[in-house]
C-alpha cells in the first residue's frame, strides 16, 4: 500500500509541483486548498499522468480552524504532511504597514502550522515513519528592509518547526524545513496586490528557483531512510547569495 502525502496550499506554486513530485515518487496524495476549481484541475491532471495512484482533493482553509478539522475528519491514515499554505502581503516599512496584513500572515504562515499538525498528530503517529515538512523561506533567517511582516512569520513558522523537532524527540516523525529563496510563481503578484508589472520586474534578469525545484527537494527529504531527518535545507538560486542580493543581467 502507497504511503500517503497530505500537501496544503496545492492549487499552484510549489503545492502543485510538491504533489506532482510526491506522487511520481511513489505517494498517493491529498490536496488541499480554498481554490477550489484549480484544485479540481489538478486532481484531473495527476489522475490522467498517474492513473496507479490514488488523488484526494478537499477544500482547506488553513486560517479556519473549522475548515481545517473538517479536512483531517475527511482523509484516512497520513504519513507526510506537507505545510506549504502561506504567502507574503505588502513591502511596507514597519512605520507604514498595515496590521491587518500582518495579522493575515501571521495567521496562513504560522497559525497554520499549528492547526494542520494539531488535527494531523494523531493520524502521524499511527504511521511507522511519518514527516512533517514546513515550507518556510530565507525570509525565516535573514532580515531584511520592508519585509518585517514577513519575516516576523516566517521566523515564527521556524520557531515552531524547531520547537515540534524538540517535542516529538524519540517519535518516529521526522521534522523537516525547506527554506527557499526567489521562487518565480505567483508569490510576488499576491505580495504586491495584483501587480503584474512589478512582480515580473522581481524575477526580471535573474535564473530563478522554480516550483519543481523545491517540490524535488521536499521529496529528496521525506524518500531518506526513516532515521535520517534533514533538519532544514536553503535553496536559492546561483543568482541569488542574500534575500536582497541579487545578480541580474541586462537589465
Amino acid at each position: 500500500m502507497a504511503e500517503i502525502a497530505v500537501v496544503t496550499g496545492a492549487s499552484s506554486g510549489i503545492g502543485a509541483a510538491t504533489a506532482r513530485h510526491l506522487i511520481r515518487a511513489g505517494f498517493d496524495v491529498v490536496i488541499g486548498a480554498r481554490r477550489l476549481e484549480r484544485l479540481e484541475d489538478l486532481k484531473s491532471q495527476l489522475e490522467a499522468e498517474f492513473p496507479e495512484r490514488v488523488v484526494t482533493a478537499l477544500p482547506l482553509d488553513v486560517s479556519d480552524t473549522a475548515s481545517v478539522q473538517a479536512f483531517a475528519d475527511a482523509i484516512g491514515a497520513v504519513d507526510v504532511l506537507v505545510n506549504n499554505a502561506g504567502g507574503a502581503l505588502g513591502v511596507d516599512r514597519i512605520e507604514t504597514a498595515d496590521e491587518a496584513d500582518w495579522s493575515r500572515m501571521y495567521d496562513i504562515n504560522v497559525l497554520s502550522i499549528l492547526r494542520m499538525t494539531q488535527a494531523l498528530l494523531p493520524k502521524l503517529r499511527a504511521s511507522p515513519a511519518a514527516s512533517v515538512v514546513t515550507i518556510g523561506s530565507v525570509a525565516s533567517t535573514e532580515a531584511y528592509e520592508t519585509g518585517g511582516g514577513y519575516n516576523a512569520a516566517k521566523f515564527g513558522a521556524r520557531a515552531v518547526t524547531r520547537v515540534l523537532r524538540l517535542e516529538l524527540k524519540g517519535e518516529p516523525i521526522r521534522v523537516i524545513e525547506i527554506d527557499p529563496g526567489m521562487v518565480e510563481t505567483e508569490f510576488s503578484l499576491v505580495r504586491l496586490g495584483g501587480d503584474a508589472e512589478a512582480a515580473d520586474k522581481i524575477y526580471e534578469g535573474v535564473d530563478n528557483l522554480t516550483a519543481d525545484d523545491v517540490a524535488d527537494a521536499v521529496t529528496w527529504t521525506v524518500t531518506r531512510p526513516p532515521h535520517v531527518n534533514i533538519d532544514q535545507v536553503q535553496i536559492m538560486p546561483r543568482d541569488q547569495v542574500a534575500a536582497r542580493n541579487v545578480h541580474r543581467r541586462n537589465v
